[in-house]
């Protein structure tokens, strides 16, 4: 797990008992579980008479690195050591490490399982129908005589129970054209799994 400089410095300010007093840090680091996890717990910190003392600015900063550092840890599913090396890179100390390692442990699942439902996946095929249809006139022309392909393919989309239907029509060549496409597609992953 990797982070950026300027999350690296925020997450230093937030570590640093002489912007953020021990009695304030326990409660900065569930409010930044919280509003990574309910939207209605966003600016809590702002609002928060625990923090009423300390710099706004640094306070926002502060927040902001917590938050950076959970959802890595959680997406990375990184170990208690692997938080704690980065926690002592930033000069935490140890009882700000256990006390933050203690918060994530418990909150870790909810994390994951937020970041589980964000982001953007195809849909998985899992059937196909088909079914050939053969014009032979249309209400233009006499005569057309031509062969058309309905494919009706079954996907799952993750999150979802119920299966959608994408559908589509083609000519005997476009047929042979995406089933060309997908012979190479699949080679090219059987490529990719060899190496």
């Amino acid at each position: 797990m990797e982070l950026s400089a300027s999350a690296l410095e925020h997450l230093s300010l937030a570590g640093d008992a002489t912007h953020i007093p021990d009695k304030s840090f326990g409660k900065l680091v569930l409010c930044a579980c919280q509003g990574v996890l309910l939207e209605e717990h966003r600016d809590v910190v702002a609002d928060n008479p625990a923090f009423k003392d300390l710099d706004k600015a640094v306070l926002k900063s502060g927040y902001s690195g917590l938050v950076t550092l959970l959802l890595e840890a959680a997406k990375h599913d990184s170990t208690e050591q692997t938080i704690s090396t980065i926690l002592e890179e930033c000069k935490y100390t140890p009882e700000r490490v256990k006390e933050l390692n203690k918060i994530f442990t418990i909150q870790k699942p909810h994390l994951q399982l937020l970041i589980g439902k964000i982001g953007s996946s195809f849909p998985h095929i899992v059937d196909i129908d088909w079914r050939l249809d053969y014009y032979m006139k249309n209400n233009h022309m006499e005569k057309v005589n031509s062969a058309v392909y309905l494919i009706s393919l079954k996907t799952e989309v993750a999150g979802e129970t119920e299966l959608k239907e994408v559908q589509f029509s083609c000519s005997l060549e476009q047929l042979q054209d995406l089933v060309g496409k997908l012979k190479d597609a699949t080679k090219c992953l059987e490529k990719i799994s060899q190496v």
